[in-house]
């Protein structure tokens, strides 16, 4: 009897453990499966599959959480990329959205090529409206610097102002300085150069703070027109797996109420993160204390500074005249004791600094600075860090400065960098690997509209070192050359950090965004030279499909 009780008992069981329940799947919003899921986190680098739950990433793993969980949208990958969204930490998101729908220069290598885009272009506009935009390079027809006469006769009653690529050199013709008011008697603005002839009068070519004596006199186009210009530049991050942009820029604050409309109509596809000059710092510090700092579409809370110009342009501070101009080793925006004024104050706020220094004696002021006002806690960062001498590096690493570079520039600046500053200097420019080395937190970005947003190409420079010219095909400075991950670290965690907002953004792991791309082939395993012909499939923001390749 005994015995019988206890197989009554397990045929009891049994029979009980077949009529249960079958387990219960989780819900959930979306599952991304057969994939290759580089996810950023060192304890799990690489998945297949990702779960999300409206917003948030709920698990990460292998094939078997499909199982696991029921999702609204199951989407197949077929076997392609994802890498968390991309985040560019540098554009200047209006002037480069409004380039995109203004005069093409960019590709002109001729004078007369040049001349003909803009004058053809003036044909196509009613007689008086200004034509803006632009981007030229000028080092692509020579190096000599644009003259209004090239383009006076055809551009008539059309003032034009239009940008070199590196921002900070601005050609205009003669209906724009009559506008203007600047003639020959005009004196160069502090921090700034009127570009003249031999007999004293403006070329028009107007050099970092004497391009608002133009600039300044913009007529104001439409809210209409500037939702479509605004529209245009969100479809560009979206179309190249852009999820969130750090918007740092000269007339930033202007530009609020396009950012703030755009949020408010549902038209801010992508994250902003929104650094003000620094002129606005106590505006700044009213609205903050009123409204907030913002939410993770629209975030405050850092201000941007000039410390210096630009390579191309001959503004760069160097401690060292530049080779082609023996007189000539740039200048400051303003003298430092005002800047350190200034980001005092900023720092004492409590805003994050993002500080504009080129070149190397702009860098180790700015180093200075900042050591001094004691903003090192803050997540300080240095825009472009661009040459730097060998000191500089331990400093950064010493003050918790992030160098917020752009790889792109190399691919531009290879071309003409060592007719500039010489062969020597050359080892202190992009010193990308070597500050990582360091121990330095890099980030990556663009500079849009100096640069494509595009960071494909961007990793393709960093990991490849190519210039424009054809003429480095095993890196321009190759020892500067870092790894695919450091870039696409560089690309996401890194400048998720820089935002102070790692806890939500950068790496694809459970808790985190979901922010994600898609692209077309592993870029860990193919030869880093064929990465720039890599595309973007889909770009997921917040858990929703923002953009898909057709």
């Amino acid at each position: 009897m005994k015995y019988l009780s206890q197989i009554a008992v397990i045929i009891g069981a049994l029979f009980l453990s077949s009529c249960a329940e079958p387990e219960v799947k989780q819900e959930a919003s979306k599952i991304l499966t057969n994939a290759v899921v580089w996810t950023g986190v060192d304890e799990q680098p690489w998945a297949n599959t990702i779960v999300i739950d409206n917003d948030r990433i709920i698990a990460v793993g292998d094939e078997g959480l499909t199982s696991q969980y029921n999702a609204a949208q199951v989407i197949d990958a077929e076997g392609n990329m994802i890498l968390p969204g991309f985040i560019d930490n540098h554009v200047h998101f209006m002037d480069g959205s409004s380039s995109l729908a203004s005069v093409q220069t960019i590709d002109a290598t001729t004078e007369q090529q040049f001349a003909n885009i803009i004058m053809d272009y003036a044909k196509t506009m009613p007689n008086g409206e200004w034509m803006l935009g632009g981007i030229w390079d000028h080092e692509k027809w020579g190096g000599t610097l644009p003259h209004k006469d090239w383009i006076d006769e055809g551009t008539g009653d059309n003032p034009i102002f239009l940008y070199r690529t590196d921002g900070h050199i601005g050609f205009v013709n003669s209906k724009a300085l009559e506008l203007a008011g600047v003639t020959k008697d005009t004196l160069d603005p502090e921090g700034g150069v009127i570009v003249r002839d031999a007999d004293g009068e403006p070329t028009g070519t107007l050099i970092d703070t004497a391009m608002y004596l133009v600039s300044r006199i913009y007529p104001a186009p439409s809210d209409d027109r500037i939702d479509v210009i605004f529209d245009t530049g969100i479809k560009e991050a979206l179309e190249n797996g852009v999820t969130q942009v750090h918007s740092i820029d000269m007339g930033v604050w202007d530009n609020l109420p396009i950012f703030n409309r755009a949020k408010e109509q549902e038209r801010l596809k992508i994250r902003v993160n929104y650094y003000t000059h620094i002129s606005k710092r106590h505006e700044l510090a009213n609205m903050i204390n009123t409204e907030g700092k913002g939410d993770n579409w629209l975030r405050f809370g850092g201000v941007k500074a000039m410390a210096d110009g630009a390579l191309g342009s001959g503004t760069a501070w160097f401690y060292e005249p530049f080779s082609d101009e023996p007189d000539n080793s740039g200048f400051p925006i303003r003298p430092m004791d005002e800047l350190k004024t200034m980001l005092q104050e900023s720092h004492d706020y409590g805003f994050q600094l993002a500080i504009h220094a080129i070149g190397d004696k702009a860098n180790d002021e700015v180093l200075r600075i900042i050591d001094e006002i004691g903003a090192k806690d803050n997540r300080p960062r240095i825009e472009h860090a661009q040459h730097l001498k060998k000191h500089a590096l331990e400093r950064f690493k010493e003050l918790n400065v992030t160098a917020a570079a752009h790889p792109y520039h190399v691919y531009d600046d290879g071309r003409f960098a060592e007719g500039r500053i010489g062969k020597e200097r050359l080892s202190e420019i992009y010193s990308f690997k070597s500050l990582m080395d360091a121990g330095v937190n890099v980030s990556f970005g663009s500079d849009w509209f100096v640069s494509p947003m595009r960071p494909l190409l961007g990793i393709y420079v960093a990991t490849t070192r190519h210039t424009a010219d054809g003429n480095n095909p095993t890196g321009w400075i190759p020892e500067e050359k870092v790894t695919v991950e450091q870039a696409v670290k560089a690309y996401t965690m890194n400048n998720a950090w820089i935002g102070n907002q790692e806890n939500d953004l950068g790496t694809i792991e459970a808790g985190k965004l979901a922010d994600l791309v898609i692209i077309s082939d592993n870029i860990f395993e193919i030869d880093p030279a064929d990465i720039k012909d890599t595309k973007v499939l889909m770009t997921i923001i917040n858990g929703d499909i923002k953009y898909r390749a057709d």
